[in-house]
């Protein structure tokens, strides 16, 4: 994944635990697209004062990412459910083709709304 999106990724699990000033920076460096420069001019300090920020807070979303792995084990749940999903599709389609079980057809249906619901 991008360094971008990663920081951005990161954000939504760890954003909070940032201090406030942190957050603001760098979700307007990574979120909102805008330079050094004019994050500086927006919050009254130095390019050079941004960028440590910047820097200091990408160092910690990495650290608590690397502690606690929130942001890993939802990706890993994610492909996981992905997984269901298309299995289930697999057992439904060769269920019509075989042996057409009602019971088999409603807990397909019943694994594929879990697994979608849990997706989204």
């Amino acid at each position: 994944m991008a360094k971008n999106l990663e920081i951005s990724f990161l954000l939504d699990f760890y954003g909070s635990m940032l201090t406030d000033k942190q957050r603001e920076v760098i979700e307007y460096y990574y979120n909102d697209d805008l330079s050094l420069a004019e994050i500086a001019a927006n919050e009254g300090i130095t390019r050079q004062g941004v960028r440590d920020s910047i820097k200091r807070a990408e160092a910690q979303l990495f650290d608590m990412e690397e502690r606690l792995g929130l942001a890993r084990r939802f990706r890993e749940m994610k492909a996981g459910l992905e997984q269901i999903h298309f299995a289930a599709v697999y057992i439904q389609e060769y269920n019509s083709l075989t042996a057409q079980s009602p019971e088999i057809e409603q807990n397909v249906r019943c694994i594929m709304e879990i697994a979608q619901s849990l997706c989204d």
